[in-house]
């Protein structure tokens, strides 16, 4: 199974940024799409933003849209999520994820359309 770790979370006030890392220890990284999802407490984990495997193809929650960017470097086995413009109802378990099949075409946004999760980094919004 395919381990990662995410880093990067914090606290921040409203309209700050954040960085958030995930490290992969996936062989053929290059060829799996990744997610980021986040989960506030007591409410179901939700999708925020995909990128394919070569980092061409990007999608997006609406409700980060315009504020987030996903990117990836395959040289370091490493997914990104830039997050600008932060707002408190951000706040929640960032995770990251890698899509059970090799190769898609399509970025998927469904958390059962992806093989293993990290352990979750933490970013709380302040007013």
């Amino acid at each position: 199974q395919v381990q990662l770790v995410e880093s990067g979370g914090g606290l921040v006030q409203a309209g700050g940024s954040l960085r958030l890392s995930c490290a992969a220890s996936v062989r053929t990284f290059s060829v799996y799409a990744m997610g980021w999802f986040r989960q506030a407490p007591g409410k179901e984990r939700e999708f925020v933003a995909g990128v394919s495997g070569s980092g061409g193809s990007t999608y997006y929650a609406d409700s980060v849209k315009g504020r987030f960017t996903i990117s990836r470097d395959n040289a370091k086995n490493t997914v990104y999520l830039q997050m600008n413009s932060l707002k408190p109802e951000d706040t929640a378990v960032y995770y990251c994820a890698v899509d059970r099949v090799p190769l898609g075409t399509v970025v998927p946004t469904r958390p059962s359309l992806f093989a293993s999760w990290g352990q979750g980094t933490q970013v709380t919004v302040s007013s």
